[in-house]
């Protein structure tokens, strides 16, 4: 081999070697991301629009806020007959023509199905809500219970009205009827 072949030679593969220490392997990829991802601001708020099940017209938003300890829960919701409807956050953010998709109750704890003021209750047992003369309700509330964060995180799940009242007994579901609107619970921009 002649010099000036080596010496080509030694160029190219200086340059390969160059070429290729920019990339990054797969592994160092997915740290450099994780690490992005971690810088992440955390969560502080969600929403869910509620889109109405066949058999209804109800629809709405609700607002999820994380602040000191607490989530204030806030909605708006119009279409619903006069009275009382049961209010939860059911296991899936799955919307359906019955609403069934949602799965039952939210509850990670393993706890009986009960109101909200009581200390041991499904995670997602939030009451009921009441609807004026005009089919239009509001929903204000405060909940330690619900978190963004770990196993018993309310992201992505589903938030339904029910047909009629949460009698807060009757188990699993407090005998609320079906289901009139159901919406996924999403990262909202705060």
């Amino acid at each position: 081999m002649s010099i000036k072949k080596g010496a080509t030679a030694l160029a190219v593969g200086s340059l390969v070697c160059i070429a290729l220490s920019g990339l990054r392997s797969p592994a160092v990829a997915r740290q450099e991301e994780k690490k992005e991802h971690t810088k992440a601001a955390p969560i502080s708020k969600a929403v869910a629009d509620l889109l109405h099940t066949k058999a209804s017209k109800v629809q709405g938003r609700v607002t999820f806020t994380q602040t000191d300890g607490t989530m204030h829960v806030h909605g708006e919701i119009s279409g619903l007959a006069p009275g009382d409807h049961g209010f939860h956050i059911h296991e899936f953010g799955v919307w359906s023509e019955d609403g069934l998709a949602a799965g039952g109750h939210y509850n990670p704890t393993h706890e009986m199905h009960a109101g909200i003021d009581t200390p041991k209750r499904h995670i997602g047992d939030l009451g009921n809500i009441t609807a004026n003369a005009n089919g239009k309700a509001t929903v204000d509330l405060d909940d330690p219970s619900l978190s963004f964060y770990g196993p018993t995180s309310i992201i992505g799940r589903g938030v339904v009205v029910h047909e009629k009242a949460d009698d807060f007994k009757t188990q699993p579901a407090g005998n609320a009827g079906g289901r009139v609107a159901v919406g996924v619970i999403g990262v909202a921009k705060p």
